[in-house]
């Protein structure tokens, strides 16, 4: 089995998982996890061939997926999924540092962003090799500290800093295009300095491609479907935050290929 061929198989296990979790005790945000699954897996991917790169997932409501791909990826060694969102677990709604592999709580949005900002200058001002992988969503980009955290990307020239956006269309309370539509987002990151790429949030190999970071901070916008994988749920603002039954569970999972 080839690299590509082990990231789908891993993507397609970590689905698994946090469907698992949507039938859990308190449910989870499906929709929001199955769209940037691929982009984690990809990111931990270009993140192991790069030491010192960090990956921090902004969007940390998605943290069923990062747990899910934190075990496939042997970071968890547990499964997450019977203990997602318990009492006393580390595995809450929000990802934090009691989770192995998360350095930084993320949850209250935008926050992510300027982590990963500062991990890669960090890294620079100690001259360590690395940088970070900030994974965020197209509506967290409502958030005004991800734009000061762009002005301070721009001023300090943090190159190692590569922000990747999950354009799923969809937020808590509906569709970005009927709350805040991002026009012309390309031309907003280029006016930062960044360099833009845009993708196929769920090709791995391209998300890969695109992760590898250059001489200027870069930003990958990847296309993705909310509930990516979910046939029944695939696209709809109502997957944002899901609770099902185990039987429910068992159909969406054998649907999976």
């Amino acid at each position: 089995m080839n690299d590509i061929d082990l990231a789908n198989e891993r993507a397609l296990r970590a689905r698994r998982s946090v469907v698992d979790m949507a039938a859990g005790e308190v449910g989870c945000h499906l929709g929001g996890s199955m769209s940037v699954l691929d982009i984690l897996v990809a990111a931990y991917a270009v993140a192991a061939a790069r030491p010192g790169t960090e990956v921090v997932l902004s969007k940390g409501h998605a943290a069923a997926a990062l747990y899910a791909v934190l075990h496939q990826i042997g970071v968890i060694e547990e499964d997450p999924a019977p203990r997602y969102g318990l009492a006393g677990e580390p595995y809450t709604g929000h990802p934090g540092p009691k989770v192995p592999g998360v350095r930084f709580p993320t949850g209250s949005l935008g926050h992510g962003a300027a982590y990963a900002a500062g991990w890669a200058l960090s890294r620079r001002l100690l001259g360590e090799p690395g940088g970070a992988i900030a994974v965020v969503g197209d509506g967290e980009l409502q958030e005004g500290l991800i734009w000061e955290t762009l002005q301070v990307v721009q001023a300090k020239r943090i190159s190692g800093l590569t922000l990747v956006v999950d354009v799923n269309g969809g937020q808590n309370d509906g569709y970005v295009s009927d709350i805040s539509p991002l026009t012309d987002l390309p031309a907003r990151f280029a006016a930062f300095g960044f360099e833009v790429v845009e993708t196929d949030g769920h090709d791995i190999e391209k998300l890969m491609d695109a992760l590898v970071p250059g001489e200027r901070p870069r930003v990958v916008l990847a296309a993705t479907v909310k509930a990516k994988g979910v046939p029944a749920a695939e696209g709809r603002a109502s997957s944002h935050y899901v609770k099902i039954t185990p039987a429910r569970a068992r159909q969406w999972k054998a649907a999976m290929v």
